[in-house]
């Protein structure tokens, strides 16, 4: 691979603790933070395995976390962690889980620890998602980011393959944004193709066998990878066209990830042609994009917008809102064409390559 210079690379402060049967470590990783006092994020099933972790080290709890990070549920968790003066956020869960952990540690500057349940990667990143109003906004703040991240395989291995692959996909979404980024660099480079290219067979494994353990574990590898590259460069089109999407119509955030991945690099597609080339080097493929939507389809996740519960009349209203702050991009966005780009992905007719 050729060096493309000059770059600027900085690398995060977040320490990972990975290996089946790591959950363990959660004690000995509040520990290392001297807490005493822990709002824990979580649903039901990993409460219980939170209070036999951590027992009286417990402040508070909370089950409500919801997608998209709505700024009355933050509100909410708010005023229950600052009435038990807790002195630490423990996250156990998927993107919903970790989005408010993220957003709680954006007003109160308290550290986190972060168990992730699904595979999208978003712990890995200093970036908080928050909707307001049917509006979702995006910031990036370094407080945001997790102490410590403890990715344990054995947690998932009851998860459901439609929820590992479309998590999965939203993954790789994010190593193929960062390809193309501007701020994109050779170190970037790798971590993608190689988080790429390990989500994919993670996803194939899974399909065979859904409780294997090798997948698993290599799933939480491509979202570690994926994540750190999500968490390294400026986002495109593919992040705001979710972003807007899933605040407006409220969809399914891994599912719609899933679904846009290949419209969004169809769309780049004549402007990523070392990408594209790269891409489908690594899945063995001659196009990426028909090449993740088969893999779609093999999951057996939604492959168009509208299986997602979005209304086509709903399009154009989307494309002005996403037009009006742009994020960076490799191909000129062009309302006409955009306006096509998401007919496509509501009906799930991808473009001829």
């Amino acid at each position: 691979m050729a060096i493309v210079s000059p770059f600027a690379f900085e690398s995060f402060p977040i320490r990972v603790v990975f290996g089946e049967g790591q959950f363990a470590q959660l004690p000995s990783e509040v520990d290392r933070l001297s807490r005493s006092r822990l709002f824990v994020i979580s649903h039901d099933l990993w409460l219980a395995h939170a209070r036999t972790l951590l027992g009286e080290r417990i402040a508070a709890t909370f089950t409500e976390a919801a997608q998209h990070t709505p700024v009355e549920v933050t509100d909410k968790a708010l005023a229950i962690l600052r009435d038990e003066d807790a002195d630490g956020i423990v996250a156990i869960g998927g993107g919903s889980a970790i989005g408010l952990g993220k957003a709680l540690a954006l007003r109160t500057k308290l550290p986190q620890i972060v168990v992730p349940t699904t595979y999208s990667g978003s712990e890995m990143t200093s970036l908080v998602g928050q909707t307001n109003g049917g509006v979702k906004s995006t910031l990036k703040d370094p407080t945001v980011r997790p102490a410590t991240v403890i990715y344990d395989p054995s947690i998932t291995h009851t998860l459901d393959l439609r929820i590992s692959a479309a998590s999965g996909l939203n993954a790789i979404a994010h190593g193929v944004e960062a390809l193309y980024a501007p701020d994109s660099n050779p170190v970037i480079r790798l971590m993608a193709l190689e988080g790429i290219g390990s989500m994919v067979k993670a996803i194939e494994g899974l399909i065979v066998d859904a409780h294997g353990m090798r997948a698993r574990e290599m799933a939480f590898y491509g979202s570690w990878l994926n994540g750190m590259c999500l968490g390294s460069t400026t986002m495109g089109l593919h992040h705001k066209l979710c972003h807007t999407l899933g605040g407006m119509f409220g969809l399914p955030h891994a599912e719609m990830h899933a679904a846009m991945l290949p419209h969004t690099l169809a769309y780049n597609r004549p402007a990523i042609r070392q990408d594209i080339d790269d891409l489908a080097r690594v899945l063995g493929a001659k196009d990426p994009a028909t090449a993740f939507a088969a893999l779609l389809r093999k999951a057996g996740l939604p492959v168009s917008l509208n299986e997602l519960g979005m209304p086509f009349d709903g399009i154009e209203a989307a494309i002005d809102l996403a037009l009006r702050d742009a994020y960076a991009n490799p191909r000129p966005l062009e309302k006409a064409a955009l306006v096509e780009t998401l007919k496509r992905a509501h009906s799930g007719v991808l473009p001829e390559s």
